[in-house]
């Protein structure tokens, strides 16, 4: 039973960091296995919704309200209906606490949120590094830019991502397919921006999408994306990244892995006598048997809270307060991204103009703020999505009017709108942390995690600040009917949540070393958002990936040179 149950790694969660680190493994030749709490999901097959029109979707896409009135939380979340509720846990699937409140978004299957992710992918560049130090609002980050830039280029060439060659300091260049382009009201935007900020730039962001597929794409199964932006139903093209249609597949074919769906991890086990840890004590989610398996490494991938969850919950004579928890700060100094700032406009004058298909990406400005030095009264930045589009009708169902007229109106692009939202950087504190509950458990017996995050003053003068500017850039650009928004959501529904087992230079502060290994577990390593030593202000998907194969490439060298 023991050989049965052993494997050279063991990989706790199969999303998007997850299957970067069984494919990296894999690749390696290591025996792997990935758990996964969740049901088992297979590109295309496990796509139901993928290729059904409006009307043949229950509800047109809506829920019904006695299942809103059971779901409170995950019926917020970003692009959630009934065509791809599929890939979102109920309320109820697993409980938590929230001291402050904590919108805590999850996706549990084979792909986890690779399936539903927004698929953004800038790189972050050596100012979201150094500025925590730099500007003394948090700890050193153990790594720089260049220590990673080769990583983000192995990952990129991978996973396929479009954008423009920009030369922006503030968001550095990758490896890109050809970019989406901007539609007419987008360029005359960019265009104004450029001469009225010559410091700003409006540029096509970055993004996971096949735009001109290549031969490493082509051995993955993958094609071309269709501009359909039907991409949270599962893209049945593989145009887009996830888990299911690229990276685990890849890892199947090397006959490394084995995926175990339906497997809650309960915690990872310590052996006092070598110093390491043994392997990981599962759940089986459908029959409540527990189980264990061994290995030599192990990757910790579950999502950010989850791994907090996990590692607090891995208890030992050596470990009482969570496995590697000697700083007594694991849970502690979690972050996410400020979400609250929006706007919308009109943009006339363009009224001849329309684009081909749906663009499935945002453009982006670079973030302009803090860059070599604190230029106003906050810390840190934010990056700016923002895209313009026409209503398919020039009616509604509040205009006026029957037959022929109505029909032609239907048939009539409206006006030009411009929208905009920030993604902005937030400063990790002690006191924004999750914990377990003593008195409290879920249905397998785990302690229920207490999420206590919140904002702070710098995220509102932050947000004041977003508003303010990008008005200031529409109203210039020409656009009328400007409406700011506030909509002061809770954390957690960015679904950017991240820290709690942050990377360091020095033990006493952080949890992990520059390889992201446990400075006091040295075969144990954390590579999903859980390991953030700050937020920054770009997307941090991309961040994970290049993260997850480095470290997996340092710790295959120290397994094969058996130190691990």
């Amino acid at each position: 039973m023991k050989d049965k149950n052993s494997y050279d790694a063991i990989v706790v969660g199969s999303g998007i960091s997850g299957g970067w680190a069984a494919k990296e493994l894999c690749d390696k030749g290591l025996k792997t296995l990935v758990l996964e709490r969740g049901r088992s999901v297979e590109h295309v097959k496990d796509y139901p919704t993928t290729f059904m029109h409006p009307w043949q979707i229950p509800y047109r896409g809506h829920m019904p309200q006695a299942f809103m009135d059971e779901n409170p939380l995950i019926t917020k979340a970003a692009g959630f209906g009934s065509d791809n509720a599929q890939f979102f846990i109920q309320d109820k699937d697993h409980p938590y606490i929230q001291e402050k409140p904590f919108d805590w978004i999850r996706g549990y299957q084979v792909g986890g949120k690779s399936l539903t992710w927004g698929r953004a992918c800038q790189r972050w560049s050596d100012f979201e590094f150094s500025a925590p130090d730099r500007l003394r609002y948090g700890i050193d980050w153990p790594i720089r830019y260049n220590d990673i830039a080769p990583w983000y280029t192995h990952v990129e060439r991978f996973i396929g991502v479009c954008g423009n060659a920009d030369g922006i300091e503030a968001m550095p260049d990758g490896e890109f397919l050809p970019p989406f382009q901007l539609n007419c009201v987008e360029e005359a935007l960019q265009k104004s921006i450029r001469t009225h900020y010559p410091d700003r730039h409006l540029v096509q962001a970055r993004w996971a999408h096949l735009t001109q597929p290549r031969e490493i794409h082509l051995k993955q199964g993958r094609g071309k994306c269709q501009a359909r932006n039907l991409c949270m139903r599962g893209c049945p093209f593989g145009g887009y990244f996830s888990s299911v249609s690229s990276t685990l597949p890849w890892a199947q074919k090397t006959g490394k892995l084995t995926i175990r769906p339906h497997s809650v991890v309960h915690s990872i086990l310590f052996d006092e006598k070598t110093g390491k840890a043994s392997g990981v004590r599962v759940i089986d989610a459908e029959t409540k048997e527990a189980m264990e398996f061994s290995a030599r490494v192990i990757f910790l991938n579950a999502s950010a809270l989850n791994t907090n969850l996990i590692l607090l919950n891995s208890r030992s004579a050596r470990f009482p307060n969570g496995l590697g928890n000697d700083s007594g700060l694991l849970g502690k100094y979690v972050g996410f991204h400020n979400y609250r700032g929006s706007l919308s406009a009109e943009m006339p004058g363009f009224e001849n103009g329309y684009y081909f298909g749906r663009n499935p990406t945002d453009a982006i400005i670079a973030n302009y703020r803090n860059l070599g030095k604190q230029d106003t009264d906050y810390v840190g930045g934010f990056t700016t999505f923002l895209g313009a589009h026409r209503h398919r009708g020039n009616a509604s169902a509040d205009t006026p009017g029957f037959g022929e007229s109505f029909k032609k109106k239907m048939t009539e692009p409206g006006p030009w709108h411009i929208y905009m939202y920030m993604q902005g950087e937030t400063i990790p504190k002690a006191e924004n942390h999750v914990r377990l509950s003593t008195s409290e458990t879920d249905g397998f017996g785990i302690p229920k995690l207490i999420a206590s995050v919140g904002y702070d003053d710098n995220d509102e003068k932050m947000t004041a600040d977003f508003l303010r500017e990008s008005k200031a850039m529409l109203e210039k650009a020409g656009c009328i009917n400007i409406e700011t928004h506030d909509n002061r959501q809770a954390p957690g529904l960015d679904i950017h949540e991240m820290g709690g087992v942050r990377m360091g230079k020095d033990p006493k502060t952080s949890l992990l070393n520059a390889h992201n290994q446990l400075h006091a577990v040295p075969n144990v390593f954390v590579t999903d958002g859980a390991c953030m030593t700050s937020t920054g202000n770009q997307s941090p998907s991309l961040l994970y990936m290049a993260l997850t194969a480095r470290a997996v490439d340092y710790a295959a060298k120290e397994v094969k040179a058996n130190r691990l």
